[in-house]
């Protein structure tokens, strides 16, 4: 029997929630026993994904790089639940596809707003309104993408890089009450990555260390991990979470036959 990590009395802000990897954190942070806001642009989306995750579970409406709505949401968080312990900056998106010099402004401003700006906004907010007092731990959602260059997605890549070299400023800026490190997944079954896997998900298994894509909930362990006491002396750590994808193709290694014989 696995056993999850106690966060009875914590409570857990996730942002970009509605679905995915965000989803998912969100359920396993609230199985592990914390108090859980997700976050949504949308209200109807926000309301929906909390009632699917159960009690103690608070949707609000909130887009990831808006300074005010971020606020209100962090102190909605407080009024309601009286603290705010663990920080998920898992908001992203990726609307730059193509070379680099291909792209426009306001595509490198989108990306960067949500996935750069956005954990810095909401980490400054949340220092300021509880955890530098009180303590807590920040997760960022990076990417593998960040670790190296792939064509076709240099814009978002080039963002979830720039996050993970945030993630250790971050660290350093905020230690010793506030904890912050990132994951860093592979290709995983969502929306925002289906382009990476939906018309060859057997060929990208078959090229996996661990033989499929990863799922929603392989990175939500991860999350609940780090935020946990389980990792209380790890700060400023990108958590990779790929199936071993980050080594390279593993099909030519099979081919060679079953070594272990």
């Amino acid at each position: 029997m696995t056993m999850l990590p106690d966060l009875h009395g914590r409570t857990a802000l996730v942002t970009g929630a509605s679905r995915g990897i965000g989803s998912a954190a969100a359920a396993a942070l609230a199985a592990a026993g914390a108090n859980v806001v997700v976050t949504s642009r949308k209200p109807d989306a926000a309301r929906a994904a909390a009632e699917a995750i159960g009690p103690n579970v608070l949707g609000i409406a909130a887009h990831a790089a808006e300074e005010d709505q971020a606020r209100a949401c962090i102190d909605t968080t407080l009024e309601h639940f009286g603290s705010l312990d663990i920080l998920v900056n898992n908001a992203g998106t990726n609307p730059a596809y193509g070379p680099l010099i291909a792209q426009d402004h306001g595509r490198f401003a989108k990306t960067m707003d949500v996935n750069l700006w956005g954990p810095i906004l909401w980490t400054g907010l949340a220092v300021r309104a509880w955890m530098g007092e009180h303590g807590g731990s920040v997760i960022n959602t990076a990417s593998i993408g960040g670790l190296g260059h792939e064509p076709g997605i240099g814009m978002y890549n080039a963002s979830k890089a720039a996050l993970i070299y945030v993630t250790g400023q971050l660290a350093l800026e905020l230690s010793p009450q506030v904890r912050v490190n990132a994951v860093a997944p592979g290709i995983v079954r969502t929306r925002l990555a289906e382009a990476l896997w939906k018309e060859h998900e057997a060929e990208v298994s078959e090229a996996t260390a661990l033989g499929r894509i990863g799922e929603p909930a392989d990175v939500a362990s991860a999350i609940v991990f780090l935020a946990s006491d389980a990792a209380s002396w790890m700060t400023g750590e990108i958590m990779t979470v790929d199936g071993g994808q980050h080594l390279g193709d593993a099909a030519p290694y099979r081919a060679l036959g079953d070594v272990r014989r």
